[in-house]
């Protein structure tokens, strides 16, 4: 790799990508990857700590890897591959879970919540998922790790670990820093605007998947939750409408003060139409390239094998240092 500061940022192959993820993370992703080296990842490790139906996981896997791609992801200039396909992961997240603490991994707030989701499958590797996520960002020495507010305990750990091994065996590993772009926004269920989108939600009405077609968009967004109040305006206690106006800003790239003028007068029916058709208009490229992508098998299966055979190397560096300071006898 060049002199670049590096990047790193996975995406749990769970559900489906939502304009959430969408706005919130991989439109910026692609602006970033012009100036940093680029490391993302389907971190399909992580997604078994649920039960998953072998077939349906193989092909959300190809899925996301592909809505990458064609979300503007340049795979021949950065890395683009899937976690299970680079062993050094599991083998640096054993190393690192000899370094973690139960108490700071019983705190992990994700731990608490996925705990009370799944009580009939609360095992070791959801209770170690921190650890891994670690092991992930320290294996490729990675300067900066884009977060949202409900990463951020976990990056904060993955430093904590880092500085605790560098403490006992010198500079092994670099300390990430966490990197949250300013334009990033913030996206809530269309359905329950006091929570985030998320891409395993049970509603289906409370997100918008990236491959979502141009009727079923504006359906959702007509379903919208707002408010009786009926003035659009943005400020606390009008969650749905602040909402709105968020995915219109962010698809726009214009300010929320804008955005707000621009449909004052308006009613809330003709408000959501025009946010919907924003958000058709900014995915179309997208599901464009996604159909095209999807037909080429081969270029997919090149991009992340020899993803796969970089990321490889990198991280074999790491582990050797790791290796020889632990004193394992040389391979």
């Amino acid at each position: 790799m060049n002199d670049k500061k590096t990047i790193f940022s996975g995406i749990q192959p769970t559900g489906c990508i939502t304009i959430g993820n969408y706005l919130g993370a991989l439109k910026s992703w692609v602006q970033l990857q012009n100036d940093y080296n680029c490391i993302f990842s389907v971190v399909d490790l992580h997604s078994i700590t649920v039960r998953q139906d072998p077939i349906a996981l193989r092909k959300r896997c190809m899925d996301f890897l592909t809505q990458y791609l064609a979300c503007g992801i340049n795979g021949e200039d950065n890395l683009v591959y899937f976690q299970s396909h680079v062993p050094a992961h599991a083998e640096l997240a054993w190393i690192l879970n000899c370094f973690t603490y139960m108490g700071e991994l019983g705190r992990m707030t994700q731990f608490k919540d996925k705990s009370a989701k799944h009580a009939d499958n609360i095992n070791a590797g959801l209770f170690t998922y921190p650890v891994l996520m670690a092991a992930d960002i320290l294996l490729y020495q990675t300067d900066l790790v884009p977060v949202g507010i409900d990463q951020k305990q976990h990056l904060e750990l993955a430093r904590d670990i880092a500085i605790r091994f560098n403490g006992v065996f010198g500079d092994v590993f670099k300390v990430p820093e966490g990197y949250i772009p300013k334009e990033a926004a913030r996206i809530m269920s269309l359905q329950e605007p006091t929570s985030k989108m998320s891409k395993s939600d049970p509603n289906i009405n409370g997100f918008v998947s990236i491959l979502d077609d141009p009727d079923t968009i504006r359906r959702k967004f007509k379903r919208a939750v707002t408010d009786s109040d009926g003035e659009i305006a943005y400020r606390e206690g009008k969650d749905g409408i602040n909402n709105l106006l968020n995915i219109y800003s962010a698809v726009t790239g214009q300010s929320v003060e804008d955005s707000v003028n621009e449909f004052s007068g308006l009613g809330y029916g003709t408000f959501k139409e025009r946010v919907a058709e924003a958000v058709v208009e900014e995915l179309r490229p997208v599901q464009q390239r996604y159909a095209d992508l999807a037909k080429n098998k081969d270029y997919i299966n090149k991009i992340y094998t020899e993803g796969a055979k970089h990321a490889a190397y990198l991280a074999s560096k790491t582990l050797r240092k790791v290796h020889r300071k632990l004193g394992y006898v040389d391979r």
